[in-house]
């Protein structure tokens, strides 16, 4: 590549003027460098606490510590009447690493802002990441099991409350997976166009100084890669975003995922993914989706990654059921049962 060519010397060095004595002095330089400072952190301190805290500011990747949350159902079921082996099943997995759902039925308007809030304390106290997935769209999961959601003026209040929350804890890593099966799920509800400007909105208000959101990324054994890096490409938020997550509340093995997340990515520039392996340590569920029976939980949280993948999670809390279906309550409630047949072998 040819060189920028040199600016020419000048011909003659101009003079410059004299500097008056009583401009010479280092004291009043000084004073008024301080002067400016003081100001700027009175007036900009906002600016420079964010500037300061995007230095700092990392993506997850493997080796990254996550909160096991004490908000979580499986902490929770422990004060319920469990058996003695159901007991232990969730005292495993209360003590694992993983998401916490933010919705609307658990944590409504006026109270979503708290409950993150309150991770966000745990996750400082222990030095911690914290990960989250929002789950409230309007029409949520097209009237199937995990139907529900909010009225869409309702949602905007709701993410921004969220959001306001997650800014409030610029300390802290935060990873945000947003709205699991809303883009994956979206050609076969017909609701695509009204799905990418929710998710733009949701995107714009959950922003902050050390959060990474990641979209929905299906998972291998549904989209091809090319169709599901389409439907990311539609949110056209490449700039605020870091990437999708993949096998979200599903089964799928981790080299499969790896495979499919790197296909994904191929067609999304600088995009990254992180997998869900919650329950994929069997991986042989198939096409079953719902409770399916032998699957046993997968690796723990911050085990894996690569130039694509930042890292797996529990993304999917083990022992809550997919919906009323072999078996299992409806769709998120605690089922003791289950939480024995995924830790069978683990504990």
């Amino acid at each position: 590549m040819a060189r920028a060519p040199r600016a020419p010397r000048a011909a003659r060095v101009r003079r410059v003027s004299r500097v008056p004595r009583a401009l010479r002095s280092p004291w009043l330089w000084i004073g008024v460098l301080s002067a400016v400072v003081v100001g700027m952190l009175a007036v900009g301190g906002v600016f420079v606490s964010h500037w300061a805290n995007a230095v700092t500011a990392r993506p997850p990747g493997v080796g990254t510590e996550f909160i096991a949350p004490t908000l979580s159902k499986a902490q929770r079921a422990l004060d319920s009447d469990l058996t003695p082996e159901q007991q232990e099943a969730a005292e495993y997995l209360a003590a694992q690493p993983s998401t916490y759902w933010i919705t609307p039925e658990q944590d409504p308007i006026g109270q979503a802002g708290a409950t993150v809030g309150a991770l966000a304390k745990q996750a400082r106290s222990e030095g911690k990441a914290l990960s989250v997935a929002v789950y409230g769209l309007p029409g949520r999961d097209c009237g199937n099991h995990s139907a529900g959601g909010l009225e869409p003026d309702d949602y905007k209040t709701w993410v921004a409350e969220i959001g306001a929350a997650l800014d409030n804890a610029r300390d802290v890593q935060k990873i945000v997976v947003l709205e699991p099966d809303s883009l994956a799920l979206a050609p076969e509800c017909g609701n695509l166009d009204e799905r990418v400007t929710q998710l733009r909105g949701a995107v714009a208000a959950l922003q902050s100084v050390d959060t990474w959101i990641y979209l929905d990324g299906g998972h291998s054994s549904w989209l091809a890669p090319e169709r599901m890096a389409q439907l990311i490409s539609a949110v056209d938020v490449a700039d605020s975003v870091r990437g999708f997550a993949t096998n979200v509340s599903n089964f799928q093995s981790l080299t499969d995922e790896f495979a499919y997340a790197h296909a994904v990515a191929s067609h999304l520039d600088g995009m990254h993914a992180v997998i869900d392996t919650s329950r994929n340590g069997t991986a042989s569920a198939g096409a079953e989706w719902c409770n399916p029976a032998g699957q046993t939980v997968g690796e723990t949280a911050g085990e894996y990654g690569d130039d694509v993948v930042d890292t797996n999670l529990w993304i999917k809390p083990p022992g809550e059921s997919d919906g009323p279906c072999n078996g299992g309550p409806a769709a998120g409630k605690w089922w003791p049962e289950g939480a024995v047949a995924l830790t069978a072998a683990a504990r």
